[in-house]
């Protein structure tokens, strides 16, 4: 585990990634595409809304989820990656 969080694949459905959550004790993961770089980041509270969502299903995958980077309390949240789209950190900017 590095300093951002764990990292997982964005193949993967939102309830193994709420387990591996549970698992690691961290309320955010870093989703990396096929080839390991970066794509984002996910948090417990933003699964857990997808999950209780009418519109769910289990074929709902981190890749599908995306794009909203707008976090808890409004705050925009990134992986920082470097030139090999490993994470090191995360930029969390409230507004």
């Amino acid at each position: 585990m590095d300093a951002a969080g764990p990292q997982v694949c964005d193949d993967m459905s939102v309830e193994v990634a709420l387990s591996v959550m549970a698992a690691a004790r961290t309320g955010r993961l870093v989703v990396c595409d096929q080839d390991g770089q970066c794509t984002g980041l996910v948090t417990q509270a933003e699964l857990t809304t997808v999950r209780d969502s009418s519109a769910y299903t289990d074929r709902v995958r981190l890749r599908d989820i995306l794009g909203d980077h707008l976090g808890d309390h409004g705050t925009f949240t990134s992986p920082m990656v470097d030139e090999q789209g490993s994470a090191l950190g995360i930029l969390a900017l409230s507004g």
